[in-house]
């Protein structure tokens, strides 16, 4: 399990990196979409034995960040209650707005967000992102 946190958590930085390199190539206009918004989506399995007080705090500290952390636009969650029992047991559902790229790479390295890894990856079983600019 250990092992699969810190693969986590390398490809993680991994990603960052190489997005923060090819940003630097990528011009204003094409990192803003005036006519849509990007939506970052984190889903979390939580670890066997993780108890509900541990969960409680992984959701509080994600919930601070919108105002900690100026880029986040829009910030929803929720828990699954989905009847089909397609879950694979990841229970939490995250979602924050950004108006941009940039605005998301800023937001990945930043320190509130890093704090808050500290805080959930002792708890994390599992956990997979998507992010998407919303098609009106």
């Amino acid at each position: 399990m250990k092992i699969k946190v810190l693969v986590l958590l390398i490809s993680i930085s991994f990603m960052t990196s190489a997005f923060a390199s090819t940003n630097e190539n990528i011009t204003a206009t094409k990192m803003i979409k005036t006519d849509s918004l990007l939506r970052h989506t984190v889903f979390f399995k939580f670890k066997e034995g993780t108890t509900p007080a541990q969960i409680k705090q992984v959701e509080d500290a994600f919930s601070a960040l919108p105002s900690k952390i100026e880029q986040i636009k829009g910030y929803e969650w929720g828990l699954n209650n989905s009847p089909e029992g397609l879950d694979k047991g990841f229970t939490h559902a995250f979602i924050l707005t950004f108006e941009s790229e940039e605005d998301r790479a800023i937001y990945l390295p930043h320190p509130d967000h890093k704090a808050f890894g500290a805080v959930l990856t002792p708890h994390l079983e599992d956990v997979f992102v998507v992010d998407f600019w919303i098609k009106n």
